[in-house]
């Protein structure tokens, strides 16, 4: 076995593509450019809010609009991006503006890795690859996976890197990974194993083919780690991501990096990337602002909002007694939320005053 690296989330690799790299920093943008495909594999997580539906989604916002794609990846600073679906080729028109779009905004060195279960042709790759992506994802179904040899998947990779395009295969851990690690290795690309998960949208096709939680705390599948180990040994250039490593690495550090760029001077930032202020709602809010005019509350520790003002917490903690007693006669609430570092985040936690 080749020399690996392994962490304390389970995770172990002995090779990293550049976009995994940016992906440990929470650096790049996550862009679901579809959620149609044309497969329909067991063990699909996506969710019925984008599963079958043609919409576009950068990291959790709805995008409408080129400008909204842009102002996304200026949040978090996104040093690239990866496109995923659905299956994003069945929409390729738009995969090439976006790619020609965030290269031309950001500059080449935006890195651009691309997710497909599609064998492509190569005039498909060649358009790719002239409008700069950098790193294509093969992500073969299931049961193409004993006999990927003789299967359009090899002229693909072969292809891929003949026109400059860092290639690879990315698949479940799963029986017979090991099969796809001995082709990747004869075809000299890397592989990512991604350990197996239960989610709402797969959880009863993944009981119905043998699986089971591996334990009451945990997402993952039982035995799709044990499944990777056994891959890892047929392929030089191999990465396992674990569950844990997903939420608490990745995602973590994503919104590490947004929340960073977009809190307010009273915003606390969790170690968890998420957002913590006080908010006084409802009854009367020119009476809300006068009362912390009154109080003598810095006007950068508040921002009036439509029905509401949000304030630092710990400014509305320590001077809830006084406020309570001007405004709660007129109906107003105090809180304490937490939530998402984004526009309309979902809320984690809200607690009442």
């Amino acid at each position: 076995m080749e020399k690996f690296t392994e962490d304390e989330t389970g995770s172990f690799s002995s090779y990293l593509s550049e976009g995994c790299r940016l992906c440990q920093k929470g650096a790049k943008m996550v862009l679901f450019v579809t959620g149609l495909c044309s497969k329909s594999c067991f063990y699909c997580p996506l969710s019925d809010e984008r599963r079958g539906k043609d919409l576009v989604f950068a990291n959790e916002r709805l995008i409408n609009s080129d400008e909204d794609l842009l102002k996304e990846a200026e949040l978090m600073n996104a040093l690239g991006t990866g496109i995923t679906g659905g299956e994003p080729l069945l929409k390729l028109e738009r995969v090439l503006h976006y790619i020609r779009m965030l290269k031309a905004s950001f500059g080449i060195e935006h890195h651009i890795h691309l997710y497909t279960s599609l064998a492509l042709g190569r005039k498909i790759l060649e358009k790719l690859a002239d409008a700069g992506l950098d790193e294509i994802r093969f992500h073969p179904p299931h049961e193409c996976w004993n006999d990927l040899k003789n299967s359009q998947y090899a002229d693909s990779l072969q292809n891929a890197k003949e026109l400059g395009i860092e290639a690879g295969i990315e698949i479940p851990a799963l029986e017979d990974a090991e099969k796809v690690a001995a082709f990747a290795e004869e075809m000299g690309v890397f592989l990512n194993l991604n350990e197996l998960e239960f989610s709402d949208n797969n959880s009863e096709a993944l009981l119905k083919n043998g699986f089971c939680l591996e334990s009451d705390t945990s997402s993952a599948a039982a035995g799709s780690c044990r499944f990777a180990g056994i891959a890892f040994v047929n392929c030089k250039k191999a990465h396992f991501c674990s569950s844990i490593y997903k939420d608490a690495v990745q995602l973590r550090k994503r919104f590490q990096r947004i929340a960073k760029n977009t809190a307010r001077e009273f915003d606390e930032i969790t170690d968890d990337g998420t957002l913590v202020y006080g908010v006084i709602e409802g009854g009367d809010q020119e009476l809300a602002e006068k009362t912390l005019q009154n109080l003598e509350i810095p006007s950068e520790l508040f921002e009036l909002k439509d029905g509401k003002i949000e304030i630092a917490w710990w400014v509305l903690e320590e001077l809830k007694e006084d406020i309570k007693e001007e405004l709660e006669p007129s109906g107003s609430r105090l809180t304490i939320i937490e939530r998402y570092p984004f526009e309309d985040g979902m809320l984690v936690e809200l607690i009442p005053l």
